[in-house]
């Protein structure tokens, strides 16, 4: 038996052999991957052949491209079963013929994750690579104070009002891999792309924008705003066998600009759509009339409030909303079809361009009366750590990727950042791919794998999520193969399901809680003990107890003196109580300074003081005082504690009085 594997670059060429004279060499390269039976050549005839692979490799070809377009279709609270990829008990009604056929190009993962059950945490960790919990960013209220009610328990850690500008990001290391960055459509990370390495930025909500009546009023082919199109587009039906036109939406139009654009070199698009996010709603009276057809409903609707109350996946206005961002994916894959790659001739752009399909958090079922999806039969939706909130639709297409798989494997989408870098054949510092949370991929993709590696070559076991946050939805939480545990933040109390048996389908709705019962005592032990140390690594924060709650056992900091001198901010604490273990400080935008304006100030210059964002304090007296320096030009700011016992203490803000200069 002769077995050895030669890696080069990206290129691994694996020979193997066996007394039989049988023998396999494969040549595998992130785009193309290849293997050739060679049982019927001489043995001078395959080592001939691997000499040539290997000179192939050397001269750095093999059917590879240079620099392959990257670009990530992210939707907006689009749930697991809000398409049909994966349609469990009752076939979803909501139609995406183009998302078929990306997955019928590429790969579907049928178990997905995002990295957090809500929008800013998933954006942030998309983009950074880096877990949520590790980016201190878990949540959608960025730079908000919450302060607790007497029968609040615990508290939300403060999450700073943007990502951090010291973070490398995609764009970052695409850009300085040689590639050109485009960002269109929802941000909510910060509010400029721009500042974090995308050279073409455009923020626009497209065609979601609110309406005044959404029973009425819609656009027509000569309408200002949003002009419908000339060119018929799906669904096709009786009543419009030709099919339908679709109003303008700038964020589509910005991406088809940007990729025309940026064409002649290698392009990074990061499309971000807002939909379909609240509002649901919909522009397009034909598309809104096609679904109120197909559900049995009048149209227009007869209700000039228009909630939607019937259960299950009956609203036709979200309805239109998912076909909408269908329609879109439509437009860039016809344009990368249609569009020859200057780079690459005798390609179109579509042989040349991965697409990452997918949604920053499950889907949302209700809004006040309004019963916008149904996630069943997965349990919750966005904002619960529980596989409604977090299990998303994904689909990966691109070159060598096999055309028409399924991954049933845990995957999430930190894991885009390194396979980017990957297929890309781009590189970062070695401490910044040290920082990354995810995996490469890659050999997924390409079916040189069937599992999911980490760094150091072993098989990644489990996924988990920190989000502390909302109340009863505090909980961390952990998937490893079958099963899922979850850590509530009251009392410390655990959950635990087995979602799948061997492969099949055992409790995915998550009804059958097993946490008492002793068969599984040493798998929530060890999935326990996991969880805490995946949480201590990545240093995350909260819930933290709330001083002011009524049913406190163990006492809280108090803050006895608040001092300034010269630019010296100071805190003493009282030495009866706990000492106080961490310290920050915050400054606060000028009083009578514009909202938008100072988010503008804030982000235009990434080295000034910025608003909103902590700063370490340094502790002192061992744990009794605390001083902070305020830089010039600040003009108020507060501070923010945890002291030993777990509990997180807000300190008044403090004028600093005329600290201009």
């Amino acid at each position: 038996m002769l077995d050895f594997t030669i890696h080069y670059s990206l290129f691994t060429i694996h020979y193997s052999a066996t007394a039989t004279a049988s023998s396999i060499l494969r040549l595998s390269h992130p785009l193309e991957n290849v293997v050739i039976n060679t049982h019927n050549l001489s043995t001078m005839k395959t080592f001939r052949l691997f000499l040539y692979l290997c000179l192939l490799m050397t001269l750095g070809i093999a059917s590879a491209l240079d620099k392959p377009n990257i670009i990530i279709f992210y939707v907006d609270d689009l749930g697991w079963q809000d398409v049909g990829l994966n349609d469990l008990d009752d076939k979803c009604p909501y139609e995406t013929p183009n998302l078929d056929k990306l997955a019928a190009m590429g790969m579907n993962f049928t178990q997905a994750y995002s990295p957090a059950p809500s929008c800013s945490p998933s954006r942030a960790g998309i983009i950074t690579g880096q877990h949520p919990a590790q980016l201190g960013m878990t949540h959608v209220y960025l730079g908000k104070v919450t302060e607790g009610r007497p029968k609040d328990q615990f508290l939300s850690p403060y999450l700073d009002q943007h990502l951090n500008f010291d973070h490398l990001t995609l764009a970052d290391a695409m850009k300085d891999n040689g590639y050109k960055t485009g960002h269109v459509g929802k941000w909510h990370i910060g509010p400029n792309a721009d500042n974090y390495g995308f050279e073409f930025v455009d923020h626009s909500r497209g065609v979601h924008r609110g309406m005044k009546d959404r029973t009425k009023d819609f656009p027509t082919a000569k309408d200002k705003q949003y002009p419908l199109s000339q060119e018929k587009y799906f669904p096709f039906s009786d009543k419009k066998p030709d099919g339908i036109s679709y109003p303008y939406d700038q964020l589509t139009e910005s991406a088809l600009k940007f990729m025309t654009e940026n064409k002649s070199e290698p392009f990074f698009l990061n499309m971000w759509h807002w939909m379909v996010h609240w509002p649901v709603l919909t522009r397009n009276g034909e598309l809104l009339e096609y679904y109120c057809d197909k559900m049995g409903q009048p149209f227009p609707p007869t209700s000039t409030a228009g909630d939607m109350t019937l259960p299950g996946q009956q609203n036709p206005y979200f309805a239109s909303m998912v076909t909408t961002i269908d329609w879109s994916l439509g437009r860039v894959m016809d344009y990368l079809k249609n569009t020859d790659d200057p780079r690459n001739p005798g390609k179109k752009l579509i042989e040349t361009t991965y697409i990452f399909f997918s949604s920053d958090n499950g889907g949302a079922e209700q809004k006040a009366k309004e019963t916008i999806s149904d996630n069943f039969p997965l349990k919750y939706g966005k904002t619960n750590t529980e596989e409604g909130g977090v299990r998303v639709p994904m689909v990966v297409a691109g070159p060598g990727v096999t055309q028409g798989s399924r991954f049933d494997g845990l995957v999430n989408q930190l894991d885009y950042f390194p396979t980017i870098l990957k297929v890309t054949a781009s590189s970062i510092a070695a401490d910044q791919k040290k920082l990354l949370s995810g995996a490469d991929i890659s050999g997924v993709l390409t079916g040189t794998s069937e599992k999911i590696v980490n760094t150091e070559g072993k098989e990644r076991t489990h996924l988990f999520w920190h989000y502390p946050h909302g109340g009863g939805s505090m909980k961390s939480a952990i998937r490893e193969g079958d099963f899922k545990l979850y850590q509530h933040a009251q009392a410390g109390s655990y959950e635990l399901y087995r979602l799948s048996k061997d492969g099949a389908r055992q409790d995915i709705e998550e009804n059958i809680n097993l946490i008492n019962d002793p068969e599984y005592a040493e798998l929530t032990k060890g999935l326990t003990s996991k969880l805490n140390a995946d949480l201590k690594a990545h240093n995350a924060q909260g819930p933290y107890l709330n001083p002011t709650y009524k049913g406190n056992t163990l006492q809280a900091a108090t803050i006895s003196q608040s001092a300034l001198s010269s630019q010296q901010a100071s805190l003493s604490i009282d030495p009866k109580g706990p000492a106080i273990a961490q310290a920050y400080v915050i400054y606060l935008p000028s009083p009578d300074a514009p909202e938008k304006k100072r988010n503008e100030d804030t982000l235009l210059d990434p080295s000034a003081p910025q608003i909103r964002v902590k700063y370490p304090a340094e502790i002192k007296d061992k744990g009794y005082s605390v001083t902070a320096t305020i830089p010039k030009g600040i003009t108020r700011y507060r501070f923010i504690l945890i002291d030993e016992n777990n509990f997180l203490i807000y300190g008044e803000e403090q004028a600093v009085g005329l600290n201009l200069k």
